[in-house]
């Protein structure tokens, strides 16, 4: 069993290495991702300061919000995978083959490779964070962040929902030529109910219930919202449980897509 463990952990220590190698390979274009996420820090958090000015936004005053955005912009860094257009366009080109012949579980290895470009970006990212707690420090004064486990535990969940539900989404690609479009598609209620472009909170009472039924919310909304003390005690715990069952749901779905869908798989490329 130990030596078992121990090869295994050697596998992974290797795959690690070769993909932050490679994210590391590719500095550039990771920075260019960065510039085009932090136009949300600049500018909806000028908007808000602005309507703020008349009162409270849902509960929000101007330095909350700024907070809110910070934490958010932080914490999606890390959280958010987009995985599944390497993994759709590897299935279209006939790459795919190389990756399930390994001796490793494809999962894992896919696992591996998004959570090394999420620490790369992450550390990429941290420069243009430190500016932004800069250019914001007059609204930054009060600001109480809530460490506890609650946020760590939300925090890898998170992670691992996205990544679950991208990865179950990509491998639709296995049964549709351009599984592309369906991704497409992804980001419009990813955004609105996930909070990143507004907190949850921002939205109407029936669309703050249908945010609750949907994964987008426990990826990036839910450890922001515990991160700024929004949410605490039971109930940040209960919405914990329910990124566990996500977590879950989206790595069983992602099972049944992989047994049915590799009986379909070509290889051919295109």
């Amino acid at each position: 069993m130990i030596v078992h463990m121990a090869l295994w952990w050697r596998k992974v220590l290797a795959v690690f290495g070769i993909y932050f190698k490679e994210s590391m390979a590719y500095r550039a274009s990771g920075v260019i991702w960065i510039l085009t996420d932090v136009t949300t820090a600049i500018t909806m958090p000028m908007v808000w300061i602005s309507a703020a000015k008349s009162g409270l936004i849902a509960g929000f005053n101007a330095g909350e919000t700024v907070v809110y955005y910070l934490a958010m912009l932080l914490v999606g860094s890390f959280v958010t995978s987009h995985i599944m257009w390497e993994i759709a366009m590897e299935i279209k080109e006939g790459q795919f083959s190389t990756q399930i012949i390994r001796p490793m579980s494809w999962y894992q290895v896919t696992f591996l490779r998004n959570l090394t470009w999420r620490i790369v970006r992450l550390s990429l990212f941290a420069p243009f964070f430190l500016l932004f707690l800069w250019l914001y420090r007059a609204h930054l004064s009060d600001v109480k962040l809530a460490l506890g486990p609650e946020f760590w535990v939300s925090f890898l969940l998170g992670h691992l929902v996205s990544f679950s539900f991208v990865t179950m989404m990509a491998l639709l690609a296995l049964f549709v030529q351009e599984a592309m479009a369906i991704f497409e598609l992804y980001y419009l209620p990813m955004l609105f109910l996930s909070g990143q472009l507004f907190p949850v909170a921002f939205l109407p009472p029936w669309a703050q219930k249908i945010a609750m039924f949907f994964p987008f919310y426990y990826t990036t909304g839910l450890p922001t919202e515990i991160l700024i003390g929004r949410s605490t005690g039971a109930t940040a715990w209960g919405l914990i449980g329910a990124q566990l069952a996500w977590v879950v749901g989206c790595y069983l779905g992602a099972r049944i897509l992989w047994k049915h869908g590799l009986r379909q798989y070509t290889a051919v490329g295109m």
